[in-house]
């Protein structure tokens, strides 16, 4: 029997082999991430039958392709965080690093530790991930539109914040569009700007197109030059073609969760919105994948690292820094909800609070209750009611 360790890299990977004894079958050996090089590995592994599993690391994407190659032939497949390698390596006291050295550690590490094969996530599971990520990208890259467009409105026109609150509004971009500058909106004519319709039903309106002109005629913004004005022209066209884009995303995303089975019923727990359930497929696949609740918890880092040596004893224990931040800051509000509109987690969160615990540790227990509840859905596979708590307890 075989154990494999792959290192993989962007363009090249490299393969290396231990027996049940730990006996080097297979030298570390470099292939291109191509067809040809896909084709020289399976003839290796063949080569090397049977083979007990075939490890590699989650590293970026770059291993998603050769992953489905290997499944495609039946080869049991585990995909490691790259940090049990790394720790492996430092128990072996391995201190030099190269490709081959760490597909050979890799080999070793699923020879001496036989770890369980990886079940990767569905197709549609797998989808929505995607579709998760790139909102999450478009979101970032809203915000620093925004951002850019604060940075301009202050330099040409900073008065304009005082009558349109926010820049990121249909009603802001709409204005600074026909009028990209303090300059521009003082010499609008107040009909036209009034006129201005921002979202097919309401226009700005003279009252405001009144204020906008006075407050320009007197602005302290110095910088009018067209090559200010050219950017917000182009920072607002970027708002509005991102905000679209949004929202399509999110009736995709929408669709997709209500045709998943379990996304459909995480919703189900108040505090859970559709976004959330969507991020916790897209993190997670199947909650009830873990073996029970706390390592669910664990999963996401809602546990505390405790650090307790000798003579040193920590009076409270901060959260540990290993675990899905993503996935914490995802669930911060839908907790912040749920102690306040769920009667089953209010008064949870309300006797911890009566017991004389600190507000935010009451909510880390509140967001560790949460997860119970996720992780009992996911496996009762039934929308959520409080009771389920002690029938899966039971």
């Amino acid at each position: 029997m075989n154990f494999i360790g792959i290192d993989i890299g962007g363009d090249t990977h490299f393969a290396a082999a231990v027996n049940d004894q730990g006996s080097v079958t297979l030298k570390a050996r470099r292939f291109e991430e191509n067809a040809d090089g896909h084709a020289a590995l399976l003839a290796s592994l063949k080569r090397l039958a049977p083979v007990a599993c075939v490890v590699v690391e989650a590293t970026g994407h770059y291993w998603k392709n050769l992953a489905a190659a290997l499944l495609a032939n039946g080869y049991p497949l585990v995909v490691l965080n790259p940090l049990q390698s790394t720790r492996f390596q430092q128990e072996n006291l391995v201190r030099t690093k190269t490709d081959g050295i760490d597909a050979l550690g890799l080999a070793r590490l699923a020879q001496q530790k036989r770890p369980q094969p990886t079940r990767l996530p569905e197709v549609a599971t797998e989808e929505l991930r995607e579709l998760v990520r790139h909102r999450d990208r478009l979101v970032q890259d809203f915000g620093d539109r925004v951002r850019q467009l604060h940075r301009l409105v202050d330099l040409t026109f900073p008065e304009f914040t005082r009558i349109v609150r926010t820049l990121d509004s249909r009603l802001a971009t709409t204005i600074l569009l026909a009028f990209p500058s303090g300059q521009a909106i003082a010499a609008a004519d107040p009909g036209q700007l009034a006129a201005l319709s921002y979202d097919g039903r309401h226009t700005v309106g003279p009252e405001r197109a009144d204020a906008l002109i006075q407050a320009a005629r007197s602005t302290v913004g110095a910088h009018q030059g067209e090559a200010y004005r050219i950017q917000v022209r182009h920072i607002c066209q970027d708002i509005d073609l991102w905000r679209r884009r949004l929202a399509d995303l999110d009736r995709d995303i929408d669709g997709r969760l209500q045709a998943h089975d379990i996304g459909r019923l995480l919703t189900s727990i108040e505090g859970i919105g559709s976004h959330t359930a969507a991020r916790l497929i897209a993190e997670l696949d199947d909650p009830a994948r873990f073996r029970s609740p706390g390592a669910l918890a664990s999963y996401i880092g809602l546990v505390p690292a405790i650090r307790q040596s000798g003579k040193r004893t920590g009076q409270r224990a901060s959260l540990t820094a290993i675990g899905k931040a993503g996935l914490r800051h995802a669930l911060w509000m839908p907790t912040l909800t749920a102690v306040r509109r769920s009667p089953w987690l209010k008064a949870f969160y309300d006797g911890l609070c009566a017991r004389g615990k600190p507000a935010k540790l009451a909510l880390i227990a509140a967001m560790h209750k949460l997860t119970t509840a996720i992780w009992i859905v996911a496996r009762q596979r039934r929308p959520w009611k409080p009771t389920l708590t002690q029938e899966a307890t039971a």
